[in-house]
């Protein structure tokens, strides 16, 4: 991809000889990609039609700021101190002193299960990166295990825990049904003998779908979702690269959705061009898998959003030749054909904030709910943002409003200028009948439980 400028901090660089030439090229790639657009949502419909009048603001060009690595600084939580809930709502600290928890199931009985993973440190990653990474917490020693969190007095705290699962290979997902425990870790899916009440998972796993392990930054997540029916387990599967970087041979099977039988093992791809596809819920009442997608780096601050979307089986959604119906200027040359196929996002949350968790209220009516969206918070930009948990308003199915706060209060004061402060960073989220919402804290180590006063 000569003549176009690499921007980074560090190893990557920004060839300034090419920048006026690219510039104009730039021109010439958007204005092309306006006709495809067009073209597109003449013949799909839904896919750029619907889907456009929720796009972001399409005056933000790519390039039109630097890429930068911004990574805050982890201060930790001071003594008596809680993210910040709307009012009407109260904070506790279900459990801390974890090490790095990423994601957490609610089990029938009603324990939780919290899965404690880092990022692996690759023998290339560079050094400013590593360190950067490690200040927030996200590159570190693995604790690859499973802890059960009991709280057997309901009080909103966990009094006991224990050691459910160890020696894993970074688990992320996990999901229970009919006895069995299911187990997302980097490179495959097993299934456990188990039940709820039990403390520790003693006999081998059985061997799910073995998966290709990994990926670009922290794209070694694996989550699951069961189908309503328990009878498909839908995976989801990170990119290896940014934008395609190293050949579409190494993305097989990645940046996807994959539909696994849980039975036979047989997998289909249920859903691809989703660059890392981490969250992911059934909207309720409506049979619609949504996750929360987050999108490519160094295209510039504002360039491009993360996003939430209904996802179709045997949909395409752009990764890595365009987001949001624009061709991205890297893959100028690749695949413009499927710009009239593609199909569009839902909802736009913000670029580089690291949309990493959905979940569904569970104690609304199905017609009238709202899917809460933790955004684990950007490195990419010049200032931070995510860092938060939204709230995004649904009805029969479908958005019906803008994003809006609904658990603050992980950055320190300051923390969006120059000191770049954080407390912690919510990672996923998922939410109970009662109306509780669990929210898991990594760079905390804590996992909170937000519930009405």
């Amino acid at each position: 991809m000569s003549g176009q400028p690499k921007v980074r901090v560090g190893r990557f660089h920004r060839d300034q000889a090419c920048v006026k030439g690219f510039q104009i090229m730039k021109i010439v790639v958007l204005a092309a990609a306006g006709l495809l657009v067009s073209a597109a949502a003449a013949q799909t419909g839904r896919s750029v039609a619907e889907g456009a009048r929720q796009a972001p603001d399409a005056g933000d060009p790519p390039f039109a700021t630097p890429s930068v690595e911004n990574y805050p600084k982890l201060i930790g939580w001071p003594e008596g101190r809680t993210p910040t809930a709307p009012n009407g709502w109260r904070v506790v600290r279900f459990a801390g002193d974890l090490d790095h928890p990423r994601q957490v199931l609610l089990l029938p009985n009603g324990d939780v299960l919290a899965a404690e993973a880092r990022t692996a440190l690759k023998p290339d990653t560079d050094p400013d990166r590593a360190r950067a990474q490690a200040l927030v917490g996200g590159y570190g020693f693995s604790a690859n295990r499973i802890t059960l969190l009991r709280d057997a007095n309901r009080d909103g705290v966990a009094e006991q825990r224990f050691v459910l699962l160890d020696k894993l290979n970074q688990p992320f997902g996990m999901q229970y049904r009919d006895g069995r425990l299911y187990v997302a870790e980097t490179d495959g899916v097993k299934s456990y003998a188990f039940q709820p009440g039990q403390t520790r998972v003693a006999g081998p796993g059985r061997t799910i779908v073995t998966l290709p392990e990994g990926g670009y930054n922290n794209h070694w997540t694996r989550n699951l979702l069961l189908s309503p029916d328990g009878r498909t387990l839908y995976v989801s599967v990170g990119s290896a690269s940014n934008v395609g970087e190293y050949g579409m041979d190494e993305e097989k099977r990645r940046a996807a959705i994959l539909a696994v039988d849980v039975a036979s093992g047989r997998e289909r791809l249920y859903a691809s061009g989703l660059r890392n596809p981490v969250g992911m819920d059934w909207a309720p009442g409506s049979g619609v898998l949504w996750s929360a997608v987050n999108e490519r780096d160094h295209l510039g601050d504002d360039v491009s959003p993360d996003y939430l979307v209904g996802v179709r089986e045997g949909g395409f959604y752009g990764w890595p030749y365009s987001y949001y119906g624009k061709q991205d200027p890297r893959q100028a040359n690749e695949r413009r054909d499927l710009l009239a196929t593609t199909l569009m996002p839902d909802v736009a949350v913000g670029a580089h904030s690291a949309a990493l968790g959905i979940a569904f209220a569970k104690d609304r009516p199905a017609g009238a709910t709202q899917a809460y969206v933790a955004r684990h918070g950007s490195w990419n930009r010049s200032t931070l943002s995510g860092y938060d948990v939204q709230l995004v308003p649904f009805a029969n199915g479908r958005p019906t409003g803008e994003p809006q706060p609904f658990l603050t209060g992980f950055v320190a004061p300051g923390g969006r200028d120059d000191q770049k402060r954080v407390y912690g960073r919510p990672v996923s989220v998922q939410t109970r009948d009662d109306g509780a919402v669990f929210v898991v804290d990594d760079a905390g180590n804590s996992i909170w439980m937000v519930r009405r006063s």
